[in-house]
């Protein structure tokens, strides 16, 4: 198992809260995809194993591809359950990333097979619409053992998603930059135009619709 860093059994402390307070299933969820310009946002609700403590899991950023894929079996052996929660790029135009970003983690929280008792969300927001006790904790990716789980497997999941989508629109690079805005995906989509999966209402993808209209 990859080891990038030493970690403290101390990334249970998030969770120990909860325990303390006789709330036995606390779920860690994270989400990916905020920021690109195409491709859906994906939660990841986990509820780890209390005794699986592993120091390769850590915050998805901070790991190769390799480890991350690596990762996921193990991660997945060792949890009590785990659900995700897609928002396709049509709604997240209609309703905006931040809720689009909320309505993927209360759909990845349903899909559980067991409805946690405590959630630990990353960030500084809680979920509307839960009522779950809940804990925000900035960079909690890096600090909660259950929301870095949550944000590998998130990782994860939306990078398969994005290289089909590689094979059914070539010539973007969706396998290489999974839909942000590097020069590359900015390039193909001024030499393309915008694909059905391109999120119509952020900037370059808006801005690139008004030029082709004559209205910039």
């Amino acid at each position: 198992m990859v080891s990038p860093q030493p970690i403290s059994v101390d990334r249970w402390r998030h969770e120990r809260h909860f325990w303390d307070s006789g709330l036995s299933r606390v779920a860690g969820l994270d989400e990916v995809g905020r920021g690109p310009l195409a491709g859906p946002v994906v939660a990841v609700a986990i509820i780890l194993q209390p005794d699986c403590d592993d120091p390769g899991i850590a915050d998805s950023k901070s790991l190769t591809a390799a480890q991350r894929l690596a990762l996921v079996p193990h991660i997945c052996s060792v949890a009590a359950g785990w659900g995700v929660g897609l928002v396709e790029p049509a709604d997240i135009d209609q309703i905006n990333i931040l809720n689009a970003t909320f309505l993927a983690m209360r759909r990845a929280l349903l899909d559980l097979p067991v409805m946690p008792e405590g959630v630990l969300v990353d960030g500084k927001f809680h979920i509307p619409e839960v009522d779950l006790p809940q804990r925000a904790i900035i960079g909690g990716d890096r600090d909660s053992i259950s929301v870095g789980a949550a944000s590998i497997l998130a990782k994860e999941i939306r990078d398969r998603i994005m290289e089909e989508y590689d094979l059914q629109y070539p010539g973007y690079g969706f396998a290489h930059h999974k839909g942000y805005a590097t020069p590359e995906h900015q390039a193909a989509l001024a030499r393309l135009g915008p694909t059905p999966i391109h999120r119509q209402s952020f900037a370059p993808v808006r801005d690139w619709r008004q030029s082709s209209l004559g209205l910039s």
